[in-house]
């Protein structure tokens, strides 16, 4: 697979504590320059990336992030306010607590309400499959589906691990065919990248393809 074809798929992503302006500003000329996905940023900053990439490139946030534990009616608040602030894409947490009180019903009730919330713009629920068993895992593929939500996502990235391959299978094997996958957290080579995509993931949420990228620039350059 060629490079070009894996940084299709890849949501640019910066989303640590500490994220200023001049790197998300950064973060975005990266994804211009490379044909990210989009780039994944802080809620805070969507309204001032909006404005800078003038539709140029997908804008993604994150709600009830990481935890997930956040009201609902929170949740509904933040993804309107994205979506109004010019996201173009919200990944939202799930209530894991719901998740292991078996309330499938509260839990496909939150997310319809965010999607709605989100209007026509792509709505990805993160589950954070570290933090589930495969029972819980099969069980959310479910609820999504039901949903109308347009990804299932695997990882915050902030948990005690991220995306593995018999997870992205998993997810393949129990997920309707409309909604589609992504992989995040841990992505660190441009080998795992294209295994996962190979298994049937169709984003990827990582922040070091595009490094890696400039390194293999540099070193074509250099060669």
């Amino acid at each position: 697979m060629k490079i070009q074809d894996i940084l299709k798929t890849v949501d640019h992503t910066l989303l640590k504590q500490t994220a200023t302006w001049e790197e998300i500003r950064n973060l975005c000329e990266e994804g211009m320059q490379y044909g990210t996905a989009s780039v994944c940023i802080p809620p805070c900053f969507v309204k001032r990336a909006a404005a800078y990439l003038q539709g140029r490139l997908p804008v993604c946030t994150v709600i009830g992030f990481p935890n997930g534990y956040s009201t609902s009616a929170s949740k509904v608040f933040e993804a309107r306010e994205a979506v109004e602030n010019g996201a173009d894409e919200v990944d939202m947490v799930i209530n894991l607590g719901l998740v292991k009180d078996k309330r499938d019903d509260l839990l496909l009730q939150e997310i319809r309400l965010v999607k709605e919330a989100c209007g026509d713009k792509i709505l990805k629920v993160i589950v954070e499959t570290c933090l589930l068993n495969e029972e819980e895992k099969v069980r959310m593929c479910r609820v999504v589906t039901e949903s109308g939500a347009d990804f299932i996502k695997t990882s915050t990235g902030f948990s005690s691990a991220g995306a593995t391959f018999e997870d992205i299978r998993l997810f393949k094997e129990n997920v309707g065919k409309d909604v589609k996958i992504k992989a995040a957290g841990g992505i660190s080579s441009l080998e795992d990248a294209e295994r996962f995509l190979s298994l049937g993931a169709d984003r990827l949420g990582t922040s070091r393809i595009v490094r890696l990228a400039k390194e293999l620039e540099i070193s074509n350059r250099e060669g």
